[in-house]
């Protein structure tokens, strides 16, 4: 007994079988995580290490090179890249795709351990990349202050009120993992000495650190008993006020005693700035929240915003707390206008089902398919831990317009033979069966394409992972369904097999003669009657006059549009059917026609232009401003400030987030960081599309254009890829010869009008300070070079001395020389380096003191120094720019000794495309095999292969006439689409070699299977076509990533199934050479084979009861 037989005879069994699968979908689906996009492992580890004040030259010497020496032998790095900058290295691994980085990590970690790097760096720490640990929400809580004027109380108060109520009411919500606060002033304890009264008494900036550090001090001593009682003892020296530590005894000189208020000011003032956060030209707190890593980004935020709720109505007066980027909102919208396009591609294609059928009944039951297979794929996609992310959603979109395609062929094959005369169950069971091996196999094809998808490197396989097993969830599913649940709903109107026999009406029991008895049992069985009978009996006729209401009016209409509908194709029908013997006449013609379209689809392909993977438009962009080398903070700001005040009533923009030096990210990017580095996050108004984008953008361009000291970088928040579209790598060991080809290069780019927002990595240099010691001189002094370094490095940038308690917080109590004393160069000159003896010797008594520049930033890769020369682009595509930057270096060489090497989106796009060329053509190997076997022939498979290059033909046309690129999104659908566009193929193939089976003869088969296959593919064609067609329109957030596949589908599909009906039919002929009775004959085969196994199944049970 077969799936079919089975279906049709356990009607119940199929039933609460579909049923418990709908349920357990329904269930998975309240429990699947929402997240922007699929958990992608980037094969990226960044080694972050700090040492604050050291100069970029220092930071390569002791940090950068050392890291990169011990890291280069971690196992499948492929790439090291360091960036040395002021204070800080950054060492990033990039490994080979597809490495468990959570070994990587360990391994790396183990290298960190046993390397020794400055005593005064700080530890180094491993940092991952990944858009997921993006802030999920960012606040902003700013004052009442006009202007956006420095309030020093206001931003103190807004500051210890996001520490202290803010930071701290949000981290226990329900999955956010921390609130990071940025801006505003931290509060500091001053103690700000002078150098000169400390000379007179023989202190040190260190001696009174040490003060401070012993004094400020409570310790448990234990405890005592004395009688009954049990008492602990406690030292209470803290400092309860600052007071208290004004009046601290630093030493006694001669009787004399010498306290801290005679040699410093002791105040309470703030952290020296790292950064300033503005918000609309007003000064603001930054609130970063992040959620932890399994966390549901929807429900995190969402929890969130109702905790804010509460929050504002405790804020100070006149402070505002507004949300400056909420990821959450992109996010369901995304999800909302994948849901929406679902909704309207299945709803349009089941319309052009019931215009076809012209049958409600037959529709219903062929759009059942449609609901079970998606509602049943999030069972699934929760047992393969997969999210609800725009790719997962895309797939199921995607699946809408297939799943119904098998439901379809084995519907309309049991209709064609009820219409030649065979029962209800003979129809069922012969037309499911009939079709189930073209239905298989159509399936198998469409789903074997995804497994290539394995071998892609890069972020698009990861990407696209979770698409792929959705529609393999979704397609499997669909095949059971359309072998189960179609024959099974298709035989209701007949008896089942296994229906029990009517039973014989049983009498009424008559009534009990008791009076009272009698009264209960009539009103229980009136109470029974109207429950079992009356009741639903009542609502079967509700329903059945509603549904008689809906065919006689919302029916009637439908139908009158499905005449004109099907008129149409009638009319095509009668066409082909009178062109098909005609064409397969002059086969070569045909061939020749179908050839040559192919060859000019081929030609067309380069001027289609290639891209990476479009980036999503996610209703904001970031804008990154450099200033020169060495300019204050405060200027950063101001420049941040005039930009928000002068866009402030941009029509196209909602609000300006800005951050002058360092933010508040606690990812691996290695953004760019530091005093003269501003960030502007531009959020556009509701509804805004790609051209208010682009105008806002070029309103900021236009603005900080009369500007010629800075460089601008315009970017949307990266997903897919930290790389900038174009980088350019010069790579050399003399770093003069970088600086000069680097500024050649970047004159050379900024002459063609492609490119945009050039940066270079060699620029002016970073004003310092350099110190150059006389070691005689100092010797002769009693000085080593240690002990001078150390006192101008405590005198210079301060020791935090101790920790003093202020309203239940720790606060840095900072000990260094009064701003006055280094305040300038000559300040430094003048700084007295042998505290503590009686003749102070100044600095330039024993060094050299020079204001000169250094460079402001250094990057390596693979241990050579390199210039990196990024830029976006104005228009056109990534390829056509890779191949203008190649015709201008072999135009214009930079310089000898130096070599150029192309990365960025450029590179990765060369490496995905390769791996995406492997997996097309794997899957086209793969799609051949599953035909293969299932005909068990090597020539009919390669008959159905013709479809996929007359695919490329159409999936060509369809990316030219929208002005699409080729990117790794269109891969994916020419990869579907081998798999699709076979599909029309292989039923008609399959119906051709039936009939000759039957006994007709090949040209004969061939035109009957094509008039009684056209209607069928016409349907599938058509459902899966207007399945697709509003995620082609491309409307929605998140868009860019699925129309450019359903625009390559549509294409392929539609030019295909025309070409197919023709080309498949002659290429049958003129390749297969079997003759007619060689299919006669195996037919006979199968019925004896079959009667075989029906008389053996008798025998074998007769032996087995033996």
């Amino acid at each position: 007994m077969n799936i079919v037989d089975f279906a049709t005879r356990r009607r119940v069994t199929i039933g609460m079988t579909t049923l418990t699968l709908v349920l357990f979908g329904l269930i998975a689906l309240s429990g699947l995580k929402v997240n922007l996009l699929p958990d992608l492992s980037y094969p990226t580890l960044t080694v972050r290490t700090e040492y604050e004040g050291a100069a970029p030259i220092e930071i390569e010497n002791l940090i950068s090179q050392p890291v990169e020496e011990a890291l280069g032998v971690v196992k499948n790095v492929r790439k090291i890249h360091s960036v040395s900058r002021t204070g800080q290295s950054d060492v990033i691994l990039e490994f080979a795709w597809g490495t468990d980085m959570e070994q990587a990590s360990l391994e790396t970690r183990d290298k960190l351990d046993i390397l020794s790097l400055p005593l005064e760096s700080k530890k180094p720490v491993l940092l991952r990349f990944n858009p997921s640990t993006d802030p999920i929400i960012r606040l902003g809580l700013s004052g009442s202050t006009e202007g956006g004027g420095f309030n020093e109380a206001e931003l103190k108060q807004l500051r210890r009120f996001a520490d202290d109520e803010l930071k701290k009411r949000l981290e226990p919500v329900a999955g956010v993992a921390a609130v990071k606060v940025g801006g505003g002033l931290e509060d500091q304890i001053s103690v700000s000495l002078d150098q000169q009264k400390l000379a007179q008494v023989n202190l040190g900036v260190n001696d009174v650190a040490e003060r401070l550090r012993s004094e400020n001090v409570n310790v448990s001593a234990g405890r005592i008993e004395e009688g009954s009682q049990r008492f602990l003892v406690r030292t209470i020296n803290q400092f309860a006020n600052l007071d208290q530590m004004r009046d601290m005894l630093i030493k006694v000189d001669n009787g004399v005693p010498i306290r801290l208020k005679d040699v410093a000011d002791v105040f309470q003032g703030y952290k020296e700035r790292e950064g300033i956060v503005r918000i609309d030209a007003h000064e603001a707190i930054e609130l970063a929240v992040y959620k932890e890593g399994d966390g549901n980004t929807v429900a995190v935020a969402n929890a969130v915003n109702k905790s804010l709720e509460n929050l504002r109505k405790t804020l100070p007066p006149g402070a505002t707390l507004t949300t400056i980027d909420d990821q959450s909102t992109f996010i369901q919208h995304s999800l909302d206008d994948v849901r929406n396009d679902a909704l309207i591609g299945g709803t349009l294609a089941v319309l052009m089902i019931f215009f076809f059928l012209g049958h409600g009944r037959s529709t219903f039951i062929i759009s059942l398919s449609l609901p079970i297979s998606l509602i049943a794929t999030f069972f699934f996609m929760g047992q393969a831990d997969l999210s609800l992310n725009v790719m997962s959603l895309g797939g199921l979109a995607l699946a809408t317009g297939m799943v119904v395609d098998d439901s379809i062929v084995v519907l309309e094959n049991i209709a064609r033979l009820r219409e030649q005369g065979l029962s209800v169950i003979d129809a069922t069971v012969k037309g499911a069966s009939e079709v189930s091996m073209a239905v298989t196999a159509s399936t198998l094809t469409t789903v074997a394409v995804f497994f290539p998808l394995v071998f892609v490197e890069g972020v698009a396989g990861q990407l696209f992972r979770d698409q792929s097993l959705t529609i393999t969830f979704a397609m499997l599913i669909s095949l059971v369904v359309a072998m189960t649940l179609i024959p099974m709903m298709a035989s209701l109107e007949g008896r089942s097999p296994l229906a029990f026999r009517d039973e014989p009406e049983r009498a009424i029991k008559p009534l009990p003669k008791n009076k009272v008895l009698r009264f209960f049992v009539r009103v229980f069985r009136w109470i029974g009657e109207m429950l079992f009978q009356v009741l639903p009996r009542l609502i079967f006729a509700l329903f059945h006059w509603i549904g008689i209401a809906l065919d006689r009016t919302v029916g009637a209409i439908l139908r009158w549009l499905g005449r004109r509908v099907t008129g149409s194709y009638d009319r095509s029908a009668r066409a082909y059917h009178r062109l098909l013997p005609g064409a397969m006449d002059r086969p070569w013609l045909i061939l020749g026609t179908a050839a040559l379209a192919f060859a000019i689809s081929i030609a067309v392909i380069p001027s289609l232009g290639m891209d990476l993977i479009p980036s999503l438009a996610q209703g904001r962009f970031e804008t990154t401003i450099k200033l020169p080398p060495g300019t204050p903070l405060a200027d950063t700001d101001a420049l941040v400030a005039q930009i928000e005040r002068q866009h402030a009533r941009d029509p196209n923009i909602a609000s300006i987030y800005g951050v002058a030096g360092t933010g508040t990210r606690l990812d691996a990017t290695p953004t760019e960081s530091g005093e003269n580095i501003a960030r502007l996050l531009v959020t556009l108004k509701a509804g805004s599309g790609d051209r208010e984008e682009a105008e806002a953008m070029n309103a900021l361009r236009a603005s900080l254009a009369t500007r010629s000291d800075i460089e601008v970088k315009f970017a949307r928040p990266a997903l897919f890829s930290f790389s900038t579209p174009l980088e350019i790598e010069i790579r050399g060991y003399d770093l003069d010869a970088l600086i000069k080809g680097g500024k050649r290069l970047g004159e050379l780019l900024g002459a063609s009008d492609r490119f945009a927002d050039i940066k270079s990595t060699v620029e002016d240099g970073y004003p310092e300070v350099q110190i150059r010691f006389d070691q005689d001189r100092a010797a002769a002094l009693g000085l080593t070079t240690k002990q001078i370094s150390d006192a101008v490095v405590t005198k210079v940038r301060g020791e935090v001395a101790t920790r003093y308690n202020f309203r239940d917080r720790k606060i840095d109590v900072l000990a260094r020389v009064r701003e006055g004393d280094r305040a300038s160069v000559s300040d430094i000159r003048n700084l007295i380096v042998n505290p503590g003896t009686e003749r102070p010797i100044r600095l330039s008594a024993v060094a050299e003191i020079t204001a000169t520049e250094g460079p402001s930033e250094i990057h390596r890769v693979n241990q050579e120094r390199v210039a990196i020369i990024s830029a976006n682009l104005r228009h056109g595509d990534l390829g056509s720019a890779v191949a203008e930057v190649n015709t201008i270096l072999a135009k214009t060489p930079l310089a000898a000794g130096i070599s150029v090497h192309i990365g960025g989106q450029g590179e990765e796009m060369n490496a995905s495309t390769r791996s995406m060329l492997f997996a097309f053509g794997l899957a086209i190997f793969l799609v051949y095999l599953v035909m293969a076997s299932q005909f068990e022939s090597l020539v009919h498979p390669f008959v159905i292969m013709f479809s996929i290059p007359l695919a490329l033909v159409g999936a060509v046309l369809a990316l030219k006439l929208t002005g699409t690129p080729i990117s790794v999104v269109v891969f994916i659908g020419l990869i579907m689409l081998a798999g699709i566009v076979v599909k029309n193929a292989i039923v008609l193939i399959d119906r051709v070699n039936q009939l000759r089976e039957e006994g007709h003869a090949k040209r004969e088969a061939i035109i009957l299977a094509a008039e009684s296959r056209l209607r069928p593919i016409a349907m599938t064609t058509l459902a899966t076509l207007l399945g697709f067609l509003p995620l082609a329109i491309g409307l929605g957030e998140g868009s860019e990533v699925r129309s450019p596949m359903a625009i390559t589908v549509i294409g392929g599909l539609a030019v295909s199934t025309l070409l197919t009906l023709v080309v498949i039919p002659i290429v049958y002929e003129l390749v297969d050479r079997k003759s007619d009775a060689y299919y006669v004959e195996r037919r006979a085969r199968k019925i004896g084979k079959a009667e075989g196994d029906d008389e053996a199944i008798p025998g074998n049970l007769a032996e087995a009861h033996s």
